[in-house]
């Protein structure tokens, strides 16, 4: 797979407004401010593929990219409260419906902050991808910023806070040192390139 042409396709800010799919898609999901943008700016080695933003909840919509016949799903993230009742209601339709969608979805990439214990919209997304046997993924971000004795009590204290850890697939990550980049990328090329009905 080549990496090195992913493009911006679209955003999109009602389920009403989503596109019929058309080709394998990944989609990333998590908390706002987990660092989304910053992994697919990582993943397909570039600085402003997706924008970056300070503010958390920034996006709104779900930003489509496309690279090498596969399509990328960023979700807007979730957990921020400063959203009005009318937003909140928007964001968890467009959710929803994508989710719910007929969508050839391979994988949600479920983005968790390494620093820190796993939030209850964490948790809650972690039980809605197994409760509707979703295929999906945990990748800890931000793990540049533990240092070795954090990183140690963090690994060790994930069994006892996700739930059906031993069955999860987890990839450590980091943005600023590369680590888990190609993991990743292996990853994906495996649940999407390797298409399982024409590999039998």
């Amino acid at each position: 797979m080549n990496w090195n042409i992913a493009e911006f396709t679209a955003a999109y800010g009602t389920a009403a407004q989503l596109p019929k799919c058309q080709t394998p898609e990944i989609a990333f999901a998590g908390k706002s401010n987990v660092g989304k943008s910053t992994l697919i700016n990582k993943l397909f080695q570039r600085k402003n593929l997706a924008r970056v933003s300070a503010v958390p909840g920034k996006t709104a919509t779900i930003n489509f990219y496309h690279c090498d016949g596969i399509t990328f799903a960023d979700l807007p993230g979730y957990g921020y409260a400063k959203r009005s009742k009318s937003e909140l209601i928007r964001w968890q339709n467009l959710i929803n419906g994508y989710l719910q969608d007929d969508r050839d979805l391979r994988a949600v990439l479920l983005l968790l902050d390494m620093r820190h214990p796993p939030t209850k919209n964490d948790l809650q997304m972690v039980d809605f991808l197994i409760d509707t046997e979703m295929p999906f993924a945990i990748v800890m971000t931000k793990a540049d910023k533990l240092n070795k004795s954090e990183r140690t009590a963090r690994l060790a204290a994930l069994p006892n806070e996700l739930p059906q850890f031993e069955d999860l697939n987890i990839t450590i990550f980091s943005s600023v040192t590369g680590e888990g980049l190609e993991s990743l990328r292996g990853l994906i090329e495996e649940i999407t390139v390797e298409d399982p009905e024409t590999t039998e």
